[in-house]
């Protein structure tokens, strides 16, 4: 586990490309590497893409390629981003899922996030479909009970 730079970039788009119908495109992915309070850490076929400001973090996106997934790695990232969250500052941390993603939002359960909303029609799916996405918050450090 380790921080990424913009340097990796292209890699990082790579890997999003594989995980979600609306990927990001290197250039999308260094501008928000640039962004002051912005940081991705980075595993074996992953990555978390974070920002903090203040006292709270947002996950900007979460991709493990498919042919690394069922290892711990999107636990290990979400862990490891949660740590360098509150080395800046952060005392808590927020992201978004897709409704349909059962696995991810198991693992965010089993980390502490609950949930505080809904962004109905949020993201884009196979075939022109709109997935709601909960809004999910955790105290940080993170629970690590369920894992």
């Amino acid at each position: 586990m380790r921080r990424a730079d913009i340097s990796e970039a292209a890699d990082l788009a790579r890997i999003h490309a594989q995980c979600f119908a609306e990927a990001w495109s290197a250039e999308a992915v260094a501008a928000l590497l640039a962004t002051p309070g912005t940081f991705a850490m980075v595993d074996d076929g992953g990555f978390i893409l974070v920002r903090a400001a203040a006292d709270e973090s947002e996950v900007l996106t979460l991709a493990v390629a498919p042919a690394a997934r069922r290892r711990g790695i999107a636990t290990a990232l979400v862990l490891a981003a949660a740590e360098r969250a509150a080395e800046v500052g952060a005392g808590v941390i927020f992201l978004e899922v897709s409704t349909a993603n059962l696995p991810a939002i198991s693992l965010y359960k089993r980390l502490g996030f609950a949930a505080v909303g809904c962004r109905k029609a949020y993201y884009a799916e196979a075939h022109g479909l709109r997935e709601d996405a909960l809004v999910l918050r955790a105290e940080i450090p993170l629970s690590r009970v369920g894992i």
